[in-house]
């Protein structure tokens, strides 16, 4: 026995194995139909983040464009309304204006078409600011 012993020492110096072990064990562990394994986390490289970013920015887009079908501003262009316009004086109101071109208890309506023919924020009128007024 001993010269095999000597024999196997000899071999694994002469080929660098001066520290051999054995084969390797390999731990194995059994499951049973009632126990789970936990699930590794996830985790995603560099490339799937990115893939990632850019599927939802598409989905995104893809909502905006959807939507944006069913905006207020058309293409096309509107009914051409007859206007005339007025150069607002020192102390002239929208109101004032109104009352003067709509039909008697329709000044209210008027005012509002105004202000909607001219994009206008507030009912505040300058002196000498130009305003569209509906004709008739």
């Amino acid at each position: 026995m001993t010269t095999t012993a000597t024999t196997m020492s000899n071999l694994s110096t002469l080929n660098g194995l001066s520290s051999y072990r054995g084969p390797a064990r390999v731990r194995c562990q059994a499951v049973t139909s009632g126990q789970h394994r936990p699930a590794a986390p996830i985790r995603l490289t560099r490339r799937g983040r990115v893939v990632i970013v850019i599927a939802f920015l598409a989905m995104l887009f893809a909502a905006a464009i959807g939507m944006g079908a069913n905006s207020l501003a058309t293409g096309g262009s509107g009914e051409p309304v007859p206007t005339q316009t007025v150069v607002v004086g020192s102390g002239d109101t929208l109101w004032g204006i109104a009352s003067e071109v709509a039909e008697p208890g329709k000044t209210r309506s008027m005012m509002q078409r105004i202000a909607e023919l001219n994009a206008l924020a507030t009912t505040t009128l300058q002196p000498g600011q130009k305003i569209a007024v509906p004709v008739g």
